[in-house]
């Protein structure tokens, strides 16, 4: 069931995005090589629990109830594209880093996610990072009262096709609210189906996940990194929004 939340709801939200940004701004600074994955994690969790907020992802059930999540962030390196674990593996330069943060603030959620490059990133990859940008605004800019989920996966596959670049089909973006993932689902991709018609209020995730090759993902025996089939780069971007009758607004900024 999709909900549609209140002002007063969206500015709870707008609390946990906040954090969800600055989290995001503190990783980034400390991204270089030689820093662990869990390193990051670290000053991650530290960061969400000091704003009095709870991560997210930390204990999120998985496929195998027996493994939940067991970090505060998911960094998900080169091929991987979403739900890395953070762990002993040190950065170095030349990488592709994908940071997914999220955080509850009040029981209201923020989610968002941003893809770095450690060192001067090669054209063909910046402009898989940049895009993979640029097709997340392009999504939030779709999202506007009368308009249907369909027009915004069309606005993020569109910029993905127009640069032969992958569109990840298997996961996709989302409602979010009192749960982290809710109705409606948001796909990268048209799917042929109109969808949600969107409203005042409703709040959704919009993370586009682009890749150097096809959009077949296997998953890793940790039971939550997934990476693509064909080994080929990925890039990941994610803001939360609401859908306001004055358009947009992105609620997971700093």
């Amino acid at each position: 069931m999709v909900t549609r939340k209140s002002r007063s709801e969206i500015e709870r939200m707008r609390r946990a995005g906040r954090v969800v940004a600055e989290v995001l701004d503190l990783i980034e600074a400390e991204l270089r090589p030689g820093v662990s994955t869990a390193e990051l994690d670290a000053i991650a969790e530290a960061h969400i629990r000091s704003a009095g907020a709870v991560p997210s992802f930390k204990g999120y059930p998985g496929i195998n109830p027996s493994r939940p999540f067991p970090a505060s962030v998911c960094i998900s390196i080169d091929n991987e594209i979403v739900h890395g674990i953070p762990g002993d593996r040190s950065l170095r330069e030349g990488q592709i880093v994908s940071v997914d943060a999220g955080a509850i603030v009040d029981g209201w959620h923020g989610d968002g996610a941003r893809t770095f490059y450690i060192g001067d990133a090669p054209p063909r990859v910046r402009q898989l990072i940049d895009l993979t940008r640029d097709a997340m605004l392009a999504g939030i800019a779709a999202a506007v009262p009368g308009n249907r989920v369909e027009d915004i996966s069309a606005a993020v596959q569109d910029v993905a096709t127009a640069a032969g670049l992958g569109v990840i089909r298997q996961f996709v973006g989302h409602g979010i609210g009192t749960a982290m993932h809710e109705e409606p689902q948001v796909p990268n991709y048209r799917t042929g189906r109109a969808g949600r018609k969107l409203e005042p209020g409703i709040c959704l995730a919009i993370e586009p996940m682009f890749t150097l090759g096809g959009h077949d993902t296997r998953i890793l025996p940790d039971d939550w990194t997934v990476v693509t089939a064909d080994g080929s780069l990925a890039a990941h971007f994610e803001h939360s929004i609401a859908v306001t009758a004055d358009g947009p607004q992105i609620l997971t900024l700093a």
